[in-house]
């Protein structure tokens, strides 16, 4: 009688280089897949709402090419400690297969059921799939985790090229019971009262087709314009891969391999190394939460505890979330943001530098919206790249680095094409006033860093 094998998926969704998937399939036994929206264990951070839109269209795409295969998604919503092995017992499993997740939490939890599972005779493996080089792997000469991007790029390079990305999995056998699962339509992972997504579902079709056309495209495209355009507000060459990789409809394998095999030469191949750049740049910040896994709410570098954050001005807080600040840049972010799910990385900064420096509001509240709007948003890129602008990451920013929006919109969208499409109002005759002076309020927070730099 045949023991199924689960392969359970998380940020993973996908059938192309899925190393969990390919082992079950070595296996030849019947495969079911596996999602649990775990919101219930202690210490998971519950996904965003832009996420969870983007999550239903995912898991959706991913059931149906399972179908086509022959096998099935069960999908489960409770505790992934309860859940797991309860599926295991309905299906009668003997093989439990994931790829490695690398948050604090989420290692406590897949531990933990590794070794109940395998205290119950189960085969259960785990495996890298999405990072290039697993947290514990890149260590400094002191064999201590890196805190500065630089040399852990240069000890990226030194390390052992990244594998190549395994073929799709054209086949998948499933099991002839039916197997109890909950209608994805039930967990209310779209908006409805009301439905806020309008601008998502123009912008955006989730699912790894879609990823793989993304991907050709770029390279086929925009690789070549990358290093030139690529911090234009309004430019065509950014990638649009992020959200892509953070569900993990492609893995960072296929996009490295695939982008050096269309590096060329000259401007082209600064092109591919400057993207790839940025791959390595996702990997440092998982690498940092890995070993810092409360980021999203501890400053990384301590001594910021000391900052002097004034009592939360709400109102403030509200006109930025709402793109009324008055200053042009700003508020063309912040509602491409609300509009589409995401934001010109340069532009992420500038924003960001804004509610913080401007503000004088604590990054761990811009950090909360865009977790909540970012279709894109991961435990360690959004955490990570909030802190950097803050001061108070990893190879963060200077202190007195504030990123100036009108110098910005000057060099990044000198035609304005960008303040166009998302702010039009300011290219009236009577645009509106800021909601705060850029000057003052710059020295005010260089004032206030000062307290922490030279010790309060």
């Amino acid at each position: 009688m045949p023991s199924p094998s689960i392969v359970w998926f998380r940020d993973d969704l996908r059938l192309t280089d899925n190393p969990a998937l390919r082992a079950a399939l070595e296996r030849d036994e019947p495969i079911v897949g596996l999602y649990v929206l775990d919101e219930e264990s202690d210490g998971v951070r519950e996904i965003g709402g832009a996420a969870r839109w983007w999550l239903h269209g995912s898991l959706a795409s991913l059931g149906e090419r399972l179908n086509e295969r022959g096998s099935t998604l069960i999908l489960r919503r409770g505790a992934a400690s309860k859940v797991l092995p309860a599926v295991v017992d309905d299906l009668g499993a003997g093989a439990v297969f994931w790829n490695r997740r690398y948050g604090g939490v989420e290692r406590e939890i897949d531990a933990g059921i590794k070794e109940k599972l395998r205290d119950d005779g189960l085969t259960v493996a785990s495996f890298a799939a999405n990072l290039l080089y697993e947290p514990w792997t890149v260590r400094t000469g002191a064999d201590k985790p890196y805190g500065i991007y630089s040399p852990f790029a240069r000890a990226v390079q030194k390390m052992p090229a990244p594998r190549p990305p395994m073929p799709e999995a054209r086949k998948v056998p499933g099991v002839s019971a039916s197997v109890d699962s909950d209608d994805l339509s039930s967990w209310g992972l779209l908006p409805t009262k009301p439905d806020w997504a309008g601008g998502l579902r123009e912008t955006w079709e989730p699912g790894e087709p879609a990823a793989k056309a993304r991907l050709t495209e770029f390279l086929d495209d925009d690789l070549g314009d990358y290093a030139k355009y690529r911090d234009e507000f309004a430019g065509g060459a950014t990638s649009n891969l992020s959200p892509r990789l953070r569900w993990g409809e492609l893995s960072p394998y296929q996009v490295w391999h695939d982008t050096l095999e269309h590096r060329g030469s000259g401007e082209h191949a600064k092109s591919a190394s400057g993207f790839l750049s940025e791959i390595v740049w996702r990997e440092f910040a998982w690498h940092v939460t890995y070993h810092s896994p409360d980021i999203a709410t501890v400053n990384w570098r301590r001594n910021f505890d000391a900052f002097p954050w004034p009592k939360l001005n709400r109102d403030h807080l509200e006109t930025w979330q709402q793109g009324k600040t008055g200053v042009a840049v700003v508020d063309a972010g912040m509602r491409q943001l609300w509009h589409t799910g995401v934001m010109h990385n340069r532009v992420r900064m500038v924003t960001a530098s804004f509610l913080i420096k401007n503000l004088l509001i604590d990054w761990r509240h811009g950090e909360q919206w865009f977790w909540d709007c970012l279709v894109d948003a991961d435990a360690a890129s959004n955490p990570f790249n909030w802190q950097w602008v803050a001061g108070s990451g990893a190879d963060a920013a200077p202190y007195f680095r504030v990123f100036n929006p009108e110098t910005q919109r000057k060099k990044f969208d000198p035609h304005d094409e960008y303040v166009r499409e998302w702010a039009p109002e300011f290219l009236d005759d009577g645009p509106p006033e800021p909601m705060v002076d850029l000057g003052e309020t710059r020295k005010r927070a260089l004032d206030a860093y000062a307290e922490v730099r030279h010790g309060g």
